[in-house]
């Protein structure tokens, strides 16, 4: 059988050609143009702007062409725009639903003092928690900074307290591990972070 020039008597012949079709072909997929999405993306045209612009074209005065020109076009608002920028001024947005009191609101620390351990590298802190809110508090974190005598500061500890404070109650917490500190650190100041309702 002969094509074009080309025999393909053997089966090994005609095995080999069919890659190279397909690579041809695939070849020629890829270079045809296809759509980008910019031209899938196109702005639709406002109906009141495509009828102003129609009723200008009919208009034969010049003067009401001037005038429909010059009068400001309805804004069309482009889909990245937020729905906020398009709603309009004088309507006012919903009210928030005010959002409970935070835990920390109601817990501090009133009274704290700390000690070196474990060869003066270990930080104890001793402190007491008061908690005024209507409802208990758990996991309580708490962070503690160390400077030198001068003021300078020196380290940032934190340490949760895996325990609950009742409503309207106190817990004092003695000794209690808050992390290494330098050597040269002289005074402690800890107060609450974080906490949760219970």
């Amino acid at each position: 059988m002969r094509i074009a020039g080309w025999s393909f008597g053997k089966s090994e012949a005609r095995l080999a050609v069919l890659p190279a079709i397909a690579i041809a072909g695939c070849a020629i997929w890829l270079m045809l143009p296809q759509a980008s999405d910019a031209e899938g993306h196109s702005t639709a045209t406002s109906p009141e702007i495509t009828r102003v612009t129609l009723d200008a074209s009919r208009n034969d005065d010049p003067a009401g062409v001037q005038a429909i020109l010059s009068s400001p076009a309805p804004s069309v608002a482009s889909p990245d725009a937020s729905p906020a920028a398009a709603a309009p001024t004088d309507v006012a947005p919903p009210e928030t639903a005010a959002s409970p009191n935070s835990p920390l609101d109601g817990l501090k620390i009133i009274s704290q003092s700390w000690r070196r351990g474990g060869l003066g590298s270990k930080a104890l802190v001793t402190f007491t928690l008061r908690n005024t809110n209507d409802y208990a508090v758990k996991d309580i974190e708490i962070a503690c900074t160390f400077v030198r005598r001068d003021g300078s500061h020196l380290t940032d500890r934190r340490r949760i307290i895996p325990d609950t404070v009742n409503m309207k109650s106190r817990k004092r917490y003695a000794g209690m591990l808050v992390g290494f500190v330098n050597v040269n650190a002289n005074k402690a100041k800890c107060s609450v972070v974080t906490a949760s309702r219970t």
